[in-house]
């Protein structure tokens, strides 16, 4: 595998290459990721003397079988950009390198220790039923803004809200691959419904589309069902 390193309209100087040979070392990044395809770096430069801070602009896109994975950073030189971007990009393939490992099964815990290690397991009986649970005292109840949390959870840790401006498919896969996440929510500039892309367990990805409207006089459906069908 090569890296390929190019210019949006800027001249790529020979040293630059050099330096991102030996920054980007294909060993350290085949170790995370033995399927990588390609490796592309393109280096752009703003011309805007406001944004002198960050006139160069450094885009790394890494192809294997797998996601793609980006990482981008700019700086007042190229350098310094391309460090930021190497940076963010080892980050990035750390965390899917440790997710592919804990998929294969690292940290499950075998059927006969769960009743053990997991509090309020469900127990079953000699005839394969699971067995009525006794319980000493009432579950407390505690309220968290609209929610009534019985027990000791689910709990909402952090409630965002975004503006979302509308976008299309394509944008909203770019987006997500730039940020790093499995799914990305978002409007849809064709549709103006509320979406979100996912990847799914293959190399393809995925999208759900919400009609508020499909639910007046219904039972909710399977729209809060698994990301990952």
């Amino acid at each position: 595998m090569d890296i390929v390193v190019k210019g949006r309209k800027t001249e790529v100087p020979e040293r630059f290459r050099k330096h991102v040979a030996e920054k980007l070392k294909l060993d350290k990044i085949q170790k995370l990721d033995g399927k990588v395809i390609s490796l592309d770096v393109e280096v752009s430069k703003e011309h805007n003397p406001r944004q002198a801070d960050r006139c160069d602009r450094v885009e790394i896109t890494l192809r294997s079988r797998g996601p793609v994975i980006r990482a981008e950073a700019a700086a007042a030189d190229p350098y310094a950009a391309l460090d930021l971007a190497a940076g963010k990009l080892e980050a990035r393939m750390r965390k899917q390198h440790d997710k592919r490992h804990t998929r294969r099964g690292n940290g499950r815990i075998p059927a006969s220790d769960v009743a053990v290690t997991v509090p309020n397991a469900a127990r079953i009986n000699g005839h394969g039923e699971i067995a009525a649970q006794r319980t000493s005292e009432a579950v407390p109840t505690t309220r968290m803004g609209p929610l009534e949390v019985q027990g000791e959870g689910p709990l909402v840790v952090r409630e965002k809200t975004h503006a979302a401006a509308p976008m299309t498919l394509d944008q909203a896969l770019y987006e997500m691959e730039l940020v790093g996440h499995d799914f990305y929510l978002f409007v849809d500039s064709d549709t103006g419904q509320p979406s979100v892309v996912y990847r799914r367990h293959g190399y393809d990805y995925g999208v759900i589309h919400l009609k508020p409207e499909a639910f007046i006089g219904e039972e909710p459906g399977g729209a809060g069902g698994a990301l990952g069908g």
